[in-house]
Parts: C-alpha cells; sequence; structure tokens
C-alpha cells in the first residue's frame, strides 16, 4: 500500500513587542492576547479620552493587552465632504493625553512620507493602511523610524503576497512588524474573509493580527447611513480569528457607533466589547488546549 503523503509546513517564531516608558506589548504564539481598540478616526479629545478610560478598565479586568487606535488622518475618504480628522499636530497631542494618563501605547496611521520622522516620535506604532501597503516609499520611510509597523493587508492582494511588505520594511534592518487581515475583494462593494490567511501570512514570520470591523462594512453606502455595515457579524468573524490561531485582535470601537464620523456603520458598540473579549479568550484557549493534546498541529 502506498504511503499516504503529508506536507509539513513549518510556521516560524514570531514576536511584535511595543515598549512605551509604562508599559510592554507583546504579540505572538505564547503571549497573552492582544487588542488594538479605539475609534476609526478622532472625533474628539473627549470622545477618545472616553472611550480610552473605558478601554483599559476592560483589558486591565480581562488581563489582556490593549493598543489604543485612532487615526489623526483618514485619506481614504469617499467623498471630499468627510471627516478626516484633526490631522497630525492637534491628532498627536490627543493621542498624547492617551498615553500619559493611561500609559498605553497608542497606534495611528500614516499615508505620505511627509513629517515622519516628527510624528513617529508621537506614536508607538506606525500603521500601513492596506491601501497603501504595497506603497515603497511609504514603508522604507517607515522602517527607516525604527517604530514597530503594523501593515495592514490590501484587500486586492493575496496573503502570500504580503511578503512584499515585509521584505520592504525588513531590508531597513526594521523586523517588528505585524500583519493584519481585513478582508480581501468579493465582486463589488464587498469584503471577504478568508481564515487561511492568518496561517499564511504567520509563515512570512510576522505574527498576524484580524479585523473584522473592516470586513463588514459595505462600501459604496455611506458609513453614516446603517446600511452601509454589517457589525452584527464582528462576534462571528473575531472568534473564526481566534479558532484559526490569530496572535491579536483589531477592534474598532465607539460608544455611540452612529454618532460617528468615519465608519459609523462598522463600529463595535462599546458597550458590547467586553463580552467580545471574553468569548475570543475563551475560544483562543480551547485552541491552546486542543495544540497541547495534538488535536491540532500548527505547523501542519
Amino acid at each position: 500500500m502506498e504511503k499516504k503523503r503529508t506536507e509539513t509546513i513549518q510556521i516560524p517564531d514570531r514576536k511584535f513587542v511595543v515598549k512605551t516608558d509604562r508599559s510592554e506589548v507583546r504579540i505572538g504564539r505564547n503571549e497573552k492576547l492582544a487588542v488594538i481598540s479605539g475609534p476609526c478616526v478622532i472625533d474628539s479629545k473627549e470622545l477618545i479620552m472616553e472611550t480610552a478610560r473605558r478601554l483599559v478598565d476592560i483589558c486591565e479586568r480581562l488581563d489582556v493587552q490593549l493598543i489604543f487606535k485612532s487615526s489623526f488622518e483618514k485619506d481614504n475618504r469617499g467623498s471630499e465632504r468627510n471627516w478626516t480628522g484633526p490631522m497630525w499636530k492637534e491628532g498627536l497631542e490627543i493621542l498624547a493625553n492617551v498615553r500619559k494618563e493611561f500609559g498605553v501605547p497608542v497606534l495611528s496611521d500614516i499615508h505620505r512620507t511627509e513629517n515622519l520622522n516628527e510624528i513617529a516620535d508621537h506614536l508607538d506604532v506606525l500603521q500601513i493602511p492596506a491601501y497603501m501597503c504595497q506603497q515603497t516609499s511609504l514603508l522604507l520611510a517607515a522602517g527607516e523610524t525604527g517604530r514597530p509597523i503594523n501593515v495592514k493587508k490590501g484587500q486586492f492582494l493575496a496573503p502570500e503576497n504580503m511578503a512584499g511588505a515585509v521584505s520592504k520594511i525588513s531590508s531597513t534592518g526594521n523586523k517588528n512588524i505585524l500583519l493584519t487581515e481585513r478582508g480581501t475583494c468579493f465582486g463589488y462593494n464587498r469584503l471577504l474573509a478568508d481564515m487561511r490567511s492568518i496561517p499564511i501570512m504567520q509563515q512570512l514570520g510576522a505574527p498576524v493580527c484580524f479585523d473584522a470591523t473592516h470586513v463588514v462594512r459595505l462600501y459604496g453606502i455611506s458609513s453614516a447611513d446603517p446600511a452601509g455595515g454589517e457589525p452584527k457579524y464582528v462576534p462571528h468573524l473575531t472568534l473564526a480569528a481566534m479558532a484559526a490561531g490569530a496572535d491579536s485582535l483589531f477592534i474598532e470601537t465607539h460608544p455611540r457607533p452612529m454618532e460617528a464620523k468615519c465608519d459609523a456603520a462598522s463600529q463595535l458598540n462599546l458597550d458590547h466589547y467586553e463580552n467580545l473579549i471574553k468569548m475570543s479568550l475563551e475560544v483562543r484557549k480551547a485552541v491552546k488546549s486542543a495544540e497541547n493534546i495534538g488535536m491540532i498541529n500548527p505547523d501542519l
């Protein structure tokens, strides 16, 4: 009888480390769960501080690592009339207040190389937006800052094609890279989450984060319109990602989502955040238990 052929895929050890004066977040295979969370864009200082206070409280009680996220600029908007954020000087000052008061790392999007070193001095993590993940000049400049970098996978790319982004940043000597899956184009105006993307991108040597709150956005409809997103599916996708072995979670959340100035229809209501994290921890625990008794082999 012919012996059945098996193929083993070796997933390298992967670490993403963010250090501040008061905290350290470590994302990887055997680390505590880490979440990247906050409102999509900075609506106001008051809104940001309110959200950060509640997120810090939840994450401390659940023993979850937090990186606070909100964009000081949102350059990819459907209309020139849409809110693009307070821009970098005012926005970075607001994020600095979060870091100072709560001691958590802060993350925001970058879109161009201008003023990047000054911006990097005020952020703990630089985020490359999905639609700019192939922008060579931006990736190299971000890498050269030495800051940890989260690269969101382009909706137009296969997961293995993110090797290019990893290579570009790594060529600067910066190996502190996180990759985030946020859906792939599925026809017009819809995204599909392929859970194979998680282990595939992990093979590139970087930890992988999963973002359900962008997968559920229905493009072509204003995000201010309740029909512009399906946040009711955020828990399903998040838990599936945990089962697939995601190293961390990216969850945009807002205390009053339909008042948000960006992605109102797809952000998770902050009132539901704690329960989702509790469920995610249970799934993660079950997956780890299955690995320990040999039911799931992450290297197969």
